[in-house]
């Protein structure tokens, strides 16, 4: 069973890290995806704000999310490179991140991804590059 199939079958438990940061998988497909959690106070840093790391993890979840969307039954990614700027912080609420395919090449695959809040003001852009390998 491919991964999409076991994400539409189990929802958030087919990937462990979903699991854990209790991600809601709101859509997928033709090169693009839409991720969503809330931030919980667990998640946050020392002074509160919502810790980037966890901006640039959701955010390569949705841009992969939306590379498997386009891939082949044989292929397989790995994240090769990944950039994020961080627009501003969060404390409290929901984030969205999407993800979409910028160019899928044989090889090489390069994505851009947005982490939003509930309200839609952008926290965070990513752009990240994935190696696309057979088997």
């Amino acid at each position: 069973m491919t991964y999409l199939e076991e994400l539409a079958r189990r929802g958030r438990d087919a990937n462990p890290f979903f699991r854990l940061m209790e991600i809601d998988v709101d859509g997928y497909g033709d090169g693009t995806a839409r991720l969503s959690m809330e931030v919980r106070p667990d998640m946050t840093n020392g002074v509160g704000w919502l810790q980037g790391g966890i901006f640039v993890a959701l955010a390569d979840e949705a841009m992969a999310l939306a590379l498997y969307s386009v891939l082949a039954e044989e292929e397989r990614i790995a994240t090769i490179a990944e950039y994020t700027s961080f627009i501003k912080g969060v404390r409290e609420g929901s984030v969205i991140a999407t993800g979409r395919v910028v160019r899928k090449g044989r090889r090489v695959a390069f994505t851009d991804g947005e982490v939003r809040s509930g309200d839609g003001t952008l926290l965070s852009r990513t752009s990240a590059s994935f190696a696309v390998m057979k088997g």
